[in-house]
């Protein structure tokens, strides 16, 4: 395995404490770049065909919808998505599957975790649809005890309410449990419910280049914590 320069923001874990493993799944396991060019690219470019649009008025007009109810459990329901604008928005997924990747040293670290028998829970906000997708796409899914959408739950990872009743759900103690996230604001609530151990995702998307948090350890791959 090639060596890789770790993060100057990077701090090392102590694997000792840590007897549960959350993950997420869209930019920390898998390339956000494939999320991005769907709802970037891929919906506008089918809602200005459907409405007669130019590509950036129909782009205007997307992102302002999504904006609605960015950050609630609606933004993740692909089914919210299919009837607000029109569209079967898991069947448009299909048309750029192929995008659909794993981070480099995922599957590494994935199996250095199931070597090491910790509990290994994905904790996602994306829909169920999405999720069985990318399980067919990827190899994920197989080193996961359970598999948990934000979606079964009632709220999104976000929200204060959802990580007590993940917790009601996943056995776990906060004290020994670490949650790798590419997104602050769920990071947040998660410190909020007083897991310890946290870790930021600085490169969610291959397409883009990478910040690291200012509040939150990040790490660029998975390699720097195994």
């Amino acid at each position: 395995m090639p060596t890789i320069a770790p993060n100057k923001n990077s701090q090392p874990l102590d694997w000792s404490q840590i007897k549960t493993v959350l993950l997420d799944m869209d930019g920390t396991l898998l390339d956000l770049n494939f999320d991005n060019v769907f709802f970037l690219e891929t919906v506008p470019n089918a809602y200005a065909k459907q409405k007669g649009l130019t590509f950036n008025d129909a782009k205007d007009t997307v992102l302002g919808i999504y904006k609605k109810v960015a950050g609630t459990l609606a933004w993740y329901d692909l089914d919210h998505w299919t009837k607000e604008l029109g569209m079967d928005i898991p069947l448009l997924k299909e048309e750029v599957a192929h995008l659909i990747k794993v981070h480099p040293h995922v599957i590494d670290f994935l199996t250095k975790l199931k070597e090491k028998k910790l509990a290994t829970h994905l904790v996602t906000n994306a829909h169920s649809r999405s999720i069985e997708l990318k399980m067919a796409r990827t190899p994920i899914g197989r080193y996961f005890n359970t598999i948990t959408s934000s979606h079964d739950l009632g709220y999104a990872k976000e929200q204060k309410k959802f990580w007590p009743t993940l917790n009601k759900k996943i056995p776990f103690n906060p004290e020994t449990t670490l949650l790798v996230d590419d997104s602050e604001p769920v990071l947040k609530a998660a410190k909020n419910y007083k897991i310890k151990h946290l870790r930021h995702i600085s490169t969610p998307s291959s397409q883009h280049e990478g910040k690291v948090s200012d509040e939150f350890v990040s790490i660029d791959d998975f390699y720097e914590i195994m």
